[in-house]
């Protein structure tokens, strides 16, 4: 990890900003590296994530290995794979699920950190809020046509839904994502992590 990287990392790590709204406390929690290959742009870390600080350590991180088509060891390697969600910490829950990610993270560190990572080849966005920063104009009118839109943003990066459970009814409604989207994003995993 260069200097740079290795300063910006040991600031984030020790970040407060929004440390008032945060009901469980500040526990930025990120995977860089340098020489990484692979960016993950997720939402913000789950309670569960927070409680062990191991980034997709729950049902959705199972599922984003599956879509990938790679394992634990791959996954949580820094030289290879840069986890990055829009929020570095649990923002808390609201009625329908966890709140969306707090905007000072992207707002203070994200270019930044974004900067220090030459070797990205592949950029995985996973959920609204990432798109909406990461994509051209935001994406598309909504997740679903931003999603079926991915080859406009192909062979860079790729806009995914949440892997969380809470979307296997928009999956059932979608079938032609597992059938056309994954095995491209697998593919593409493989030739990069070669």
């Amino acid at each position: 990890m260069s200097q740079v990287l290795s300063k910006l990392v040991k600031e984030i790590r020790c970040c407060t900003l929004c440390a008032e709204h945060l009901p469980l406390g500040p526990r930025p929690i990120i995977q860089v590296s340098s020489t990484a290959k692979i960016l993950i742009v997720g939402q913000a870390p789950g309670s569960r994530v927070h409680e062990t600080g191991i980034p997709f350590n729950d049902p959705s991180g199972d599922r984003l290995r599956e879509w990938m088509g790679i394992d634990k060891e791959i996954f949580y390697d820094d030289k290879k794979v840069a986890l990055v969600p829009m929020g570095f910490c649990f923002p808390g829950t609201g009625k329908s699920g966890d709140l969306p990610p707090r905007s000072e993270c992207a707002d203070t560190w994200r270019v930044k950190l974004l900067e220090q990572l030459p070797n990205i080849k592949l950029t995985i966005i996973v959920g609204q809020y990432a798109q909406a920063w990461h994509l051209d104009n935001g994406g598309k009118e909504n997740l679903t046509e931003t999603v079926m839109a991915w080859k406009e943003y192909w062979p860079k990066a790729i806009p995914l839904p949440h892997p969380s459970p809470r979307n296997n009814i928009w999956l059932k409604k979608n079938p032609w994502f597992e059938e056309e989207v994954l095995p491209s994003l697998r593919r593409k995993v493989k030739a990069v992590l070669k």
